[in-house]
């Protein structure tokens, strides 16, 4: 990325779950103020804000985003509104990389669960229009890719048996990792049987325990020039690579539909611009909205062969030692639970992702620190918008 690799410098997020006595400011004000304290600036140094939420204007009636964040932190800086937290932080690594800023908040949040029955529509029409006229929920696609996934790679048998098993093992490991993230929606861990059952009960190929909850938080970071960096950090995580990619946002109108597309190329171009290598990178925050959508990053990001990421999945949790073994190396996944365990509130979501990987690069995440030979060097985050309408892949480095 050369002299200006913009850097993140502090972070920090509120518990995610069901927050109904907690209005937006309220959380937005917990976290932000948690990754100014742990960046050791004062608000008032900031050059600039970018912020993230989906639906705060409906749940919570909010005007212009940015106005409401300029009266939280009495500021008159550049601000800008996105949908994800991605997005958001995607567009502050360009004004830093230019060299344009120096200090850039990065923030997120959202308020589902007041208000689920009023933007679930809104939510499938976010997802896919057809789908959404078609008469189809926000789980719908996720069972018309697993089917054709399976009907692609010919899976039968006991192999259809250990398909869907290793599924159902995603979602017993992220519930296993959130058992020791403070800030997770849950803390239950789940076996398999759960899984399976919960299917079986509703006749679907994909159950209650194999999606992400309906959840309220929020998520924020410092993002930091190479000076301010070095003036306010002794260990920051650097963004070496970053990029995004789009789809159809009709998923039936995909010529690729056992994958996404938008996540390999914004994959494939985040590793160009980063100069690192696929097999550098040991950790990884995907986009786990279901267990399916996990095993398929493993593929679209290049960690699995096509066909293959669920027999990875299967083989690696027989005997769950904390990571994926693919290829030979070690590969930990979701280590803050993901998704769906640690929860999904939309606009704030891919901030817990990005919160995760500099916690683990930099030692700091606690009992949840990996179990690597040493620290690690490299992580990456896949997160999504849409139904892979929308790919932001980052990667992020120690040194």
């Amino acid at each position: 990325m050369g002299r200006r690799c913009p850097s993140i410098i502090g972070v920090g997020r509120t518990k995610f779950g069901e927050h109904y006595e907690k209005a937006p400011q309220n959380m937005v004000e917990e976290a932000g103020l948690t990754a100014l304290d742990s960046a050791g600036i004062e608000r008032k140094n900031l050059d600039a804000c970018y912020f993230s939420d989906y639906f705060l204007q409906i749940t919570n009636k909010i005007g212009i985003e940015e106005g409401f964040l300029s009266e939280l932190l009495e500021l008159h800086v550049h601000m800008e509104k996105t949908r994800s937290f991605s997005s958001a932080l995607l567009n502050a690594c360009f004004t830093i990389q230019s060299g344009k800023y120096d200090l850039v908040l990065v923030g997120g949040v959202e308020k589902m669960t007041d208000r689920w029955d009023k933007i679930r529509d809104d939510l499938m029409l976010l997802e896919d229009p057809w789908s959404y006229y078609a008469g189809c929920t926000p789980e719908a696609n996720h069972e018309l890719m697993l089917r054709a996934y399976v009907r692609k790679h010919r899976i039968s048998g006991k192999s259809l048996d250990k398909f869907n098993t290793a599924l159902a093992q995603v979602s017993v490991k992220n519930h296993f990792h959130a058992m020791n993230n403070e800030h997770a929606q849950y803390h239950r861990e789940i076996g398999v049987d759960t899984v399976l059952k919960e299917r079986s009960r509703t006749q679907r190929p994909l159950g209650m325990y194999d999606f992400a909850p309906i959840s309220d938080g929020a998520t924020a970071l410092i993002l930091a020039s190479p000076k301010m960096a070095k003036a306010h950090s002794d260990v920051p995580v650097h963004v070496v690579g970053f990029s995004s990619a789009t789809d159809y946002i009709t998923f039936p109108s995909r010529e690729h539909r056992t994958g996404f597309i938008a996540s390999k190329k914004a994959m494939e171009d985040a590793v160009k611009t980063s100069n690192t290598k696929r097999d550098d990178i040991q950790l990884a925050e995907l986009y786990d909205q279901s267990t399916l959508l996990e095993m398929i990053a493993l593929e679209d990001l290049g960690f699995s062969k096509r066909g293959k990421a669920w027999l990875d999945i299967y083989e690696s949790c027989e005997d769950y030692r904390g990571f994926y073994e693919v290829d030979g190396r070690k590969l930990f996944v979701n280590t803050n639970g993901g998704l769906k365990a640690d929860g999904n509130p939309l606009g704030a979501t891919g901030g817990a992702q990005i919160f995760e990987i500099v916690k683990q690069l930099q030692g700091e995440a606690g009992d949840r620190q990996v179990n690597a030979d040493e620290t690690p060097q490299f992580g990456c985050v896949l997160e999504l918008e849409g139904f892979g309408t929308k790919a932001y892949v980052h990667i992020l480095s120690r040194d």
